[in-house]
């Protein structure tokens, strides 16, 4: 498995109701054992989470699959992180 930093920034539709099935999705990762670690910026434009995952397409679905990203409330960068 790799990790993978999914960051999301947030866009001018975002939509604070959005946010519940966000953490709801965050917990499905943690009880699939894929999510490592979670949190927003301090500067409320979004927030990051990382994740273990077999490749950066398995990674791009899971990020996806996230409320905040298919509807438009957030945008999604996702990076292969080499940790140490």
């Amino acid at each position: 498995m790799n990790y993978f930093l999914l960051m999301t920034t947030r866009t001018n539709k975002f939509d604070s109701n959005d946010i519940q099935g966000h953490y709801d999705h965050l917990e499905k990762l943690k009880k699939e054992e894929l999510l490592e670690m979670y949190g927003p910026f301090s500067d409320a434009t979004g927030g990051a989470y990382l994740i273990k995952a077999a490749s950066l397409d398995e990674a791009t679905k899971i990020g996806n699959s996230d409320p905040l990203i298919q509807n438009g409330s957030s945008t999604l960068t996702i990076k292969e992180w080499l940790l140490r």
